[in-house]
């Protein structure tokens, strides 16, 4: 996919049955497993998330835009990173930066989806927490199918809104550990971060399944 292509629409019929049980200590041990396995990978690619988001912060006086701009596609990186490692694919570390092959549907996902759910809190905290929770495998969409943005964002919403309340204490789980490694002076993030994306994606692929073989 070029990076600039909108992406595709897919038969939402596809996605009518996904939903199952949330097994986060799953998530979680696989997400840890796949870490361990490429902590050199993982913990690099990591850090120059960091140095990206430090430089841009200097450059725009610490308003993080410029970083906003660019987070998706490297967030979508741990998740390529995943799919390849899940799939028995081998992984180097020039696929972490693979996400950037999708970058209008991933930044205008990110854009729609921040707006939205930024205007659910203004206006009434549970639907933005409703819509935060419910954008969770849009990204994933994204990747996986090629899908456009606001088909993503919506079959995303859709699938997570069967088991909603099991996606919330999957979330609060992957945030307080997030919290604890920012807490070991940050450098707990070099953990906490890879591992936890990875446990997202893993959700994914538990949940919905892979449908490509190339990401």
């Amino acid at each position: 996919m070029a990076a600039f292509d909108f992406g595709v629409k897919v038969d939402p019929g596809l996605f009518d049955n996904k939903c199952c049980t949330v097994d986060i200590q799953s998530y979680l041990r696989q997400g840890w497993v796949m870490f361990r396995g490429h902590v050199g990978e993982f913990v690099g690619f990591t850090l120059v998330i960091f140095v990206v988001w430090l430089v841009t912060a200097l450059f725009d006086a610490g308003s993080s835009l410029l970083f906003s701009s660019v987070a998706a596609p490297f967030y979508a990186g741990y998740s390529v990173a995943a799919f390849r490692y899940a799939s028995g694919q081998p992984l180097q570390f020039s696929d972490f930066f693979r996400g950037f092959n999708y970058f209008l549907p991933l930044f205008l996902a990110s854009l729609a989806s921040t707006l939205l759910v930024t205007v659910g809190f203004v206006l009434l905290l549970l639907p933005g927490l409703y819509l935060a929770i419910g954008y969770m495998f849009t990204t994933f969409l994204v990747i996986d199918y090629r899908m456009e943005f606001w088909q993503a964002m919506e079959v995303s919403r859709a699938i997570i809104s069967r088991n909603w309340f099991s996606f919330l204490g999957f979330a609060v789980v992957l945030f307080a550990l997030n919290i604890f490694g920012a807490l070991a002076f940050g450098i707990g993030l070099l953990i906490t971060v890879p591992v936890t994306s990875c446990a997202a994606a893993i959700a994914y692929k538990e949940i919905v399944g892979l449908s490509s073989s190339e990401w």
